[in-house]
């Protein structure tokens, strides 16, 4: 795939992903809780776009990157624990909670490959065992970091409803560790199924800066 190509790909990710962000700012259910949420992914898609000239990851790395930023509007817009289509998954199978949050913290273990990426263009690390190993425990860190972010919320608002909507725990004490160790397994799943497509574009992406 050629340079013009692949810009043309990642244009019209940013073209999909600011349509989402327009759609999630329109009448969400609050307007405290939408920005608690989305300001992490607008943040990063902002420092994408100010180093794209700088620095270009691969356009998996975009794709990843892309399909979280959708989800994390889509939380924000309607809360995590009150997306629609999960909300009919609950009813219509009888379960006892909206499981869109679980689907998010087990996706977002793609992110997995963006951190690998990072590590192998600004570090000493090599391919391997370390790479992969050094690469889920920041992804475990990074979960663990958003669950603290999440508790120091409740504190800070004591625990008022945009807090609780926030935290999405539906009533679940363990929700934390299985938002953690969803992110885990997904990080886990992720090394082991796209390693191999990453090097493969990572190769391609040296080739054409030489």
């Amino acid at each position: 795939m050629n340079s013009d190509k692949q810009r043309k790909i990642h244009v019209l990710l940013l073209s999909i992903v600011t349509i989402v962000f327009i759609w999630s700012i329109i009448k969400p259910k609050s307007y405290l809780d939408w920005l608690a949420e989305v300001s992490p992914a607008v943040v990063i898609i902002i420092i994408m776009i100010a180093t794209y000239k700088k620095f270009r990851f691969t356009t998996l790395s975009y794709i990843i990157i892309a399909l979280l930023a959708i989800l994390t509007f889509i939380g924000g817009h309607y809360t995590y624990s009150e997306v629609p289509l999960f909300n009919w998954i609950k009813d219509e199978f009888d379960l006892q909670r909206n499981n869109y949050d679980r689907l998010g913290h087990f996706l977002k273990g793609l992110g997995a490959i963006v951190v690998r990426e990072i590590l192998l263009s600004f570090t000493p690390l090599k391919k391997g065992a370390w790479l992969s190993s050094i690469t889920i425990s920041i992804m475990l860190a990074i979960a663990a970091l958003y669950e603290i972010i999440e508790w120091l919320s409740t504190k800070v608002s004591k625990g008022g409803q945009g807090s609780k909507d926030f935290l999405g725990m539906q009533g679940d004490i363990w929700d934390a560790q299985w938002d953690m160790f969803l992110e885990l397994v997904g990080s886990i799943l992720t090394i082991i199924i796209f390693t191999k497509l990453h090097d493969k574009l990572l190769r391609k992406k040296s080739d054409q800066t030489k």
